[in-house]
């Protein structure tokens, strides 16, 4: 069950702010200027031992002097479609402005949680000129100072009350498949090809806008949920507008996925919005395919292939170990090695390894290339255990864990890769003392 809170509202109120305190993270860049990246509005937050997704819509308005309903509907309703609960921030400072009127008259009609989330009250003076905010119609607010933090806590403890309950990762003996990627990628060409007329079962999920469907793939002795995420709705929407939608959708349906198809386009190569797209899927510990679409396209010699896949792996390092495969789905060209793959990868996800096996292969390799001293510690590992998720993940027990750096930690990931099949699949690893 995917679980998201959305932050809508003006520019320049605070919301990459508020973003960027709630992930821990400096993800959102802080500048509310026409124009500035687009791929950074997806983060993870983790409290009181809740996980959710938190987007941030900031500057998605632009001419906010001007009241132009249509622009704000069409930004904010995206947003609004994947969320569980809406974060609407307003600026004390400013008090109440006339585009806050807009999107208060929209948020009204809307049948989620929105929690009205005043910014910038950091003095008593402005606690009570927050009071002005009542008149949005939205009932109680939150008055916090993203900068310096204050009332934060209540308001993500107001959030985590409104976030569906249940687990993230469904217990399903049969893969979900996520078909990601850009708009115009291939998408519902790759489903069509998949699936052929011969739709099993084609149901709305709960919880996902209509066009998000799951339908049953069962052939060849192969069975999987395939989760299609082509359904761009067809407005007369501006290039951003798409691309910001597709993230959304995208969002979506890898949290809802076991692995997930990334397409990329053969005649474009790997660009910076299908590098973010993979980004959410490490990000969220699922299994990854990348898929090069319309591969027919492409004049190709004996090394095209090669070099192509050596250009995308250059790319996404660290991170390497996945199958790359070329392919058509308009022509269903290498169609049936994909159902292989879609099955290794996520056996691959699921490979529980031995406890004795692992300290014995990993012991051994850990003796030959012990971890670097640091401040004249020496750090031993004693002990290695598989932990209980639903992706692969380690404990190391050592005896000065806090001293282990990153190029160890790749180290160690690159020998468990080498020595069990974690291809397709993210590894993650934890040092923790004994």
């Amino acid at each position: 069950m995917s679980k998201i809170a959305v932050i809508v509202g003006r520019p320049n109120v605070g919301k990459s702010t508020l973003f960027n305190r709630m992930t821990e993270s400096r993800d959102a860049i802080v500048n509310e200027q026409s124009g500035v990246t687009r791929d950074r509005h997806y983060g993870k937050v983790t409290w009181n031992g809740v996980e959710f997704s938190v987007i941030d819509t900031g500057g998605f308005v632009e001419n906010s002097d001007d009241v132009f309903e249509s622009e704000i509907n069409r930004q904010v309703k995206l947003a609004i479609d994947e969320a569980d609960v809406i974060l609407f921030m307003v600026d004390v400072e400013e008090g109440i402005h006339e585009l806050d009127k807009a999107i208060a008259l929209m948020l009204r009609k809307v049948q989620k949680k929105v929690i009205t989330v005043v910014n910038k009250v950091d003095n008593n003076k402005r606690l009570l000129d927050a009071a002005e905010f009542y008149g949005l119609g939205l009932g109680d607010y939150f008055a916090i100072s993203s900068v310096n933090g204050s009332g934060t806590g209540e308001l993500l403890d107001e959030i985590v009350r409104h976030i569906p309950e249940g687990p993230d990762e469904q217990v399903s003996e049969i893969p979900r498949v996520a078909v990601v990627g850009r708009p115009n990628v291939g998408k519902s060409s790759l489903a069509n090809a998949l699936l052929g007329e011969e739709r099993n079962i084609v149901t709305p999920v709960a919880g996902t806008t209509r066009d998000s469907i799951h339908s049953l793939y069962n052939k060849f002795n192969t069975q999987f949920l395939l989760i299609d995420t082509a359904g761009l709705r067809k407005k007369s929407k501006i290039d951003e507008d798409i691309e910001f939608y597709s993230i959304l959708r995208s969002i979506r349906s890898i949290e809802e996925s076991d692995l997930c198809l990334l397409l990329i386009d053969a005649t474009r190569g790997i660009e910076a919005q299908d590098l973010y797209i993979l980004s959410i899927i490490q990000k969220n510990n699922k299994g990854v395919i990348i898929l090069v679409n319309k591969w027919d396209l492409v004049e190709k010699d004996n090394h095209t292939a090669k070099r192509y896949e050596e250009a995308i792996r250059s790319k996404t390092a660290p991170f390497t170990d996945y199958p790359v495969l070329f392919i058509s789905a308009t022509a269903k060209q290498r169609i049936h090695k994909l159902l292989e793959l879609i099955m290794q990868v996520y056996n691959n996800r699921k490979r529980k390894v031995p406890t004795s096996q692992l300290n014995d292969v990993m012991l051994g390799f850990i003796a030959q290339t012990p971890p670097p001293s640091l401040k004249g510690k020496h750090i031993r590992i004693k002990y290695v255990t598989q932990l209980p998720t639903p992706y692969p993940s380690f404990a190391y027990f050592c005896n000065f864990p806090q001293y282990i750096r990153d190029p160890y930690k790749r180290f160690i990931e690159n020998r468990m890769r080498e020595s069990f099949d974690f291809t397709g699949t993210p590894v993650k690893i934890y040092f923790r003392k004994k």
